[in-house]
């Protein structure tokens, strides 16, 4: 007969008190409690026995001085702080949280809720015998690693923290995801980096409360019939902060003040920015927003898509002078017309250009890579060093760093992969390259070398930084976070709404998209997935596009981007004609709304407001408005509502 061996859970043995936290030894490993702030709580669990600081760049707050108590009762250990109180259950570790009314905010599974597996973690060695292809991708010519040794790094652990969530509790944030799913309940979500899909390990609750776990490899979270749970790939120890606040705005509040404030953007760049996949020299550039002047069309600014190099020099942070003979003349011209320029950057540098060399001779590539290093203070001091030479020192007034990733192989796929599948191939892909651990972090380190370095050499032009991913704490880098290269159709259109109310309840106050979609028509890949293969002449398209500009006039940044067709209004009818006017009364709307998005602004680094988000943020108590998708609020006085369906043409002009 079979016997049944009890396995360990983490059944309380004893409990040591310190000055700043309160440890528990389990079955299974250490358990502690650490105030931050009197509604902020450190939660970690090793089992190790003693706490290291794990690697952890997003998180910039110390703990606060904050006074707290401990009750044991015979089945309970309390901890209490002015506002929140944990009540841990001796027999399994299972936690529940109260404020300080009582009232329970989230609560572990009866049988306890936080479980580590540990695994091997490997590093990639290459020598002589490995096999590197050169690859081309859409974000360029790349090495992709096809066999390599790999050599014991670490022991590291996956992570599971499980919940109980309470019936009619809705949840919102993990980033913004393609999908077009709003209320997170019910659903699985995978947490990593992707072309059109922006990471973020913190989600928010309609009870009032947030929880951010603290890693920085992938995550899946998981609310289903096979269980609900967050699930981390890869963590050296479990962290995560809970974070207590009446509603979800003040829980955001409290997101902000431990990762970081968003500093002030610039006014201009909350008006409309005119983008176009590309712009190839610096006349065409000029020409372009005389022409708006000339139409009495607003416009602050003005974006330099990729090839701003020589040809053949992919990610060379320069001018081809044969385009771009005078860039500081350049520069002069635009802002003498009152436009300001964006101009794209890349992480990875072509092998042979000068930026590449430089990069390779001073050691700061990722190994096997011609991607720099942004976990390296040094790579990311030269990385803003070759941008300020020649970029910055002729004017340029902001970054678009495309491709912030850095690795996106499900463009490489021949068909789109499943979820599951998509993940692993990131994680994979990026750990031949980075640590096992990191994995999801690349983006904010990159920002930090762009912020930093601009601030480094002047604090007189705001730092204005575009970029495709971010993670926890990227607000403070002056991030402007996107939605990446979508396709022109109204499915797409409507699922904008969700992933940008996801994004922005995450923690981004910055969120804005490619208008009119990316890609426009059909191509031979399958991302490469438009409706409308007569472009700005499908009288569809212009209908789309006018619908898409009207709800991009209503987000935090106004920004027109795409392939396949341009963007200018003047493609889009006459002077007189129905999508034309359209558009242009959109635009004036975006500049009589100006003072108002300015003062939002402020209010988003000033109070830590959240500028665009969820109905449920406003009204947690009407349940009716925890699904709705397609309307949100902007700022204190307005909510929107876009057109997300056809009402004259379909495509072909139909």
């Amino acid at each position: 007969m079979l016997t049944a061996i009890k396995p360990k859970t983490t059944r309380i043995l004893s409990i040591h008190p310190q000055q700043d936290a309160l440890v528990l030894d389990t079955e299974t490993g250490r358990l502690r409690i650490m105030p931050y702030t009197e509604s902020i709580l450190r939660i970690s669990f090793t089992p190790a026995d003693s706490f290291t600081e794990p690697f952890a760049p997003g998180i910039t707050l110390s703990p606060e001085t904050v006074s707290w108590t401990m009750e044991e009762t015979e089945a309970c250990i309390h901890f209490r702080t002015a506002r929140l109180e944990v009540e841990i259950t001796r027999e399994t570790g299972a936690f529940r949280y109260l404020d300080a009314e009582g009232r329970c905010l989230a609560r572990e599974p009866k049988t306890g809720g936080k479980t580590l597996s540990p695994f091997e973690s490997h590093r990639t060695v290459f020598d002589e015998d490995s096999v590197v292809e050169q690859v081309q991708t859409p974000d360029g010519l790349k090495q992709v690693v096809r066999d390599a040794k790999k050599v014991l790094d670490r022991t590291l652990y996956h992570a599971r923290l499980h919940f109980a969530f309470a019936d009619g509790e809705a949840l919102y944030g993990l980033g913004s995801h393609e999908e077009g799913v709003l209320n997170l309940r019910g659903t699985r979500q995978y947490v990593h980096q992707a072309n059109m899909k922006i990471a973020m390990p913190f989600f928010v609750s309609t009870r009032g409360y947030g929880i951010l776990m603290d890693t920085y490899a992938p995550l899946i979270f998981n609310d289903n019939e096979y269980g609900t749970y967050l699930h981390a790939q890869a963590v050296e120890m479990m962290d995560y902060y809970f974070i207590g606040g009446q509603t979800p705005e003040t829980v955001v509040q409290g997101y902000r003040k431990l990762t970081g404030n968003a500093p002030m953007l610039p006014r201009w760049a909350f008006g409309y920015i005119q983008s176009q996949e590309r712009y190839e020299t610096a006349q065409e550039l000029v020409d372009t927003v005389r022409e708006y002047r000339r139409r009495n069309i607003p416009l602050d600014g003005i974006v330099l898509d990729w090839q701003s190099w020589e040809d053949g020099q992919w990610g060379q942070k320069s001018f081809d002078r044969a385009r771009f003979p005078d860039p500081a003349g350049m520069m002069e011209a635009l802002h003498q017309l009152g436009a300001r320029l964006m101009i794209s950057i890349w992480p990875n540098m072509v092998t042979g250009s000068r930026d590449y060399l430089e990069m390779e001779a001073q050691g700061c590539l990722l190994p096997q890579s011609e991607i720099y290093d942004a976990f390296s203070e040094k790579a990311r001091k030269l990385y803003w060093e070759q941008a300020n030479r020649e970029l910055f020192a002729s004017g340029v007034d902001a970054w678009w760093c495309d491709s912030s990733e850095p690795f996106t192989p499900e463009w490489n796929a021949a068909v789109k992969p499943e979820p599951d599948a998509n993940l692993l191939d990131f994680h994979q892909t990026a750990s031949r390259h980075m640590r096992e651990h990191t994995t999801n972090a690349y983006p904010l380190c990159h920002a930090q070398a762009m912020y930093e370095g601009q601030r480094s050499v002047t604090d007189e032009k705001r730092v204005v930084n575009l970029t495709r991913s971010g993670y926890t704490g990227a607000q403070r880098y002056g991030t402007i976070l996107w939605s990446g290269d979508t396709s022109a159709n109204w499915e797409t259109l409507r699922k904008q709404i969700p992933a940008g109310l996801n994004a922005c309840a995450a923690g981004i106050p910055y969120w804005t998209l490619d208008i009119g979609a990316f890609f426009v028509k059909k191509g031979p890949v399958w991302f490469w997935d438009g409706d409308f293969e007569a472009g700005t002449e499908d009288m569809g398209y212009r209908e789309l596009y006018t619908r898409w500009y009207q709800y991009g006039a209503f987000l935090p940044i106004f920004r027109s981007h795409g392939t396949d067709a341009r963007r200018e209004i003047w493609h889009y009818g006459d002077e007189g004609e129905m999508f034309y006017e359209s558009l242009a009364a959109a635009t004036r709307l975006r500049y009589r709304l100006l003072p108002y998005l300015y003062a939002c602004a402020a209010q988003v680094t000033f109070e830590d407001r959240a500028m665009m988000r969820p109905l449920a943020f406003d009204f947690p108590e009407d349940k009716q408005t925890y699904n709705i998708g397609d309307q949100y609020l902007l700022g204190p006085s307005l909510m929107v509502c876009p057109v997300t369906t056809p009402m004259y043409y379909g495509p072909e002009s139909r």
